[in-house]
């Protein structure tokens, strides 16, 4: 194998650890707050913090960490991201008091901001278009829903077995495994993009911006949708946005160029992430209740309940690895989204106070799944198409953006919608009502994704998709 292969191999195996780790740090923690709260003394409140923490910096910052990745090189992103990301892990693993455990989340968040545009960037360049992309995106989404999974279940087998602390320590032999695997990969610190500067502006609206979206947004828990406080605090939001959006129109060197959304593809992409986040993310936190306080699941059983999402990810994204050039990013988007939203509908039928895992669990689960893993190749490659290479990081850091925001309002809006249905109740029969009506909301909005696909992508992309790629197989062979 000569140099430049074993360079794109080395690659790849960082963005897939990278993303391995960033999804694996969104869930392990979860399970593990019980034991947090009762050994450090968080109040009921604070104890939000150590998940909103993390959330808060990664959303915010995430479209900064993709740009910065264009103009100082991927490699330096890459080595800060990790080495802040390893540094909070384990002072989060040796904190001794509530502040302390809450600002090592906060810093994840900044250090996950600059790793998760990086592992898509990497492979949007290492990665011609065509079959190489398309099995390199498969095992992108692979890894980001093995990350998510695995992290529920090692939450409570660690928990269990070492205690809360270990659920922070265990990134950072992960950590360790991927800056030695970034030696070999041959990446220079040389940006792809020359002569540009960061554009200050928009990065200080765009992070004030999404930060505060993201808090109004996870804080609805605690201040109704119609209160001072969020009304405020989503306000603002959209003010700062609005007022990066000015900016962006004005300056040279933009954080996010307005036309990379004139693109049918890229705007789909991401509207068709911010949908699909919305109800998956949801998904994952309702069924994790449901198993627990309807089901009566301990910790380390409803994380094993998890697995079989995994496999059917993994099924999905092989389908996908292998369909995307005959049937087109459109048909299978669309396709993987009706089917996911079927499976949610699923969820939503079956989730009863006197439910079982097989009919009410494992059956929706692996048609879900499944759905979503044939959504991650043709996503992907939505995404980055008509992309240039020096404007990866700011598409993959939009796409990621799109995928947090979704994800917290999505949870945000169900809890609410559970929380209407339950009527207060916490028997197991209101409980099981308020999470089937979760349900059917997350089926809506997979549904809409896959709507938005058919609509917005044009109708006649299947034949260059094939084309392209039928051109790119030469170079991958």
């Amino acid at each position: 194998m000569n140099s430049d292969a074993k360079n794109v191999r080395w690659l790849l195996v960082v963005a897939l650890t990278v993303q391995f780790l960033v999804s694996l740090d969104m869930s392990v923690v979860n399970v593990a707050l019980p034991d947090i709260r009762s050994d450090l003394g968080f109040g009921r409140d604070g104890l939000l913090w150590v998940v909103n923490a993390y959330a808060l910096a990664f959303g915010g910052l995430l479209m900064l960490g993709g740009r910065l990745a264009d103009l100082i090189g991927s490699r330096r992103v890459l080595t800060a991201g990790l080495v802040l990301f390893g540094v909070a892990s384990l002072a989060g693993g040796l904190a001794r008091s509530p502040g302390a455990l809450v600002a090592a989340r906060a810093v994840q968040g900044v250090g996950a901001a600059a790793l998760a545009p990086v592992a898509f960037a990497l492979i949007a360049l290492a990665f011609p278009a065509g079959p190489a992309r398309s099995r390199a995106l498969g095992l992108w989404g692979m890894a980001g829903a093995a990350g998510g999974a695995v992290g529920v279940l090692a939450g409570g087998l660690l928990t269990d077995a070492a205690g809360w602390r270990s659920v922070m320590l265990v990134n950072v032999p992960i950590v360790a495994f991927a800056l030695a695997a970034s030696a070999r990969t041959g990446l220079t610190a040389r940006p792809v993009r020359t002569g540009a500067r960061l554009d200050v502006t928009g990065a200080v609206l765009a992070t004030a911006g999404t930060t505060l979206l993201v808090l109004g947004l996870v804080r609805t828990a605690d201040h109704s949708w119609g209160s001072a406080t969020t009304l405020g605090t989503l306000g603002a939001a959209v003010l700062l946005l609005a007022a990066f959006i000015a900016v962006e129109l004005r300056t040279e060197s933009p954080l996010l160029r307005p036309g990379l959304l004139k693109g049918r593809p890229v705007l789909t992409a991401n509207l068709f992430c911010l949908l699909l986040s919305s109800g998956q993310f949801a998904a994952f936190y309702f069924v994790s209740l449901y198993l627990q306080l309807v089901l009566g699941y301990g910790p380390t059983a409803a994380g094993a309940a998890f697995l079989p999402f995994c496999v059917g990810v993994v099924a999905g994204s092989v389908v996908a690895t292998r369909t995307v050039a005959a049937l087109g990013t459109r048909r299978l988007l669309a396709t993987g989204g009706a089917i996911a939203a079927l499976g949610m509908a699923g969820f939503a039928a079956t989730a009863t106070a006197d439910g079982g895992f097989l009919f009410s669990v494992l059956g929706p689960s692996l048609v879900t799944s499944v759905g979503v893993g044939l959504c991650f190749v043709p996503l992907g490659t939505a995404a980055t198409t008509g992309v240039a290479p020096g404007e990866t990081g700011m598409a993959s850091g939009l796409l990621n953006s799109a995928r947090q925001v979704g994800g917290s309002l999505g949870l945000a809006v169900l809890v609410t919608v559970a929380a209407q249905v339950t009527g207060g109740g916490s028997g197991r029969s209101a409980l099981a009502s308020g999470y089937a009506a979760a349900f059917w909301v997350c089926a809506g909005l997979l549904a809409a994704a896959a709507l938005a696909a058919l609509v917005l992508l044009p109708a006649g992309e299947r034949a260059s998709a094939a084309a392209e790629a039928e051109g790119a197989a030469g170079v991958s062979r």
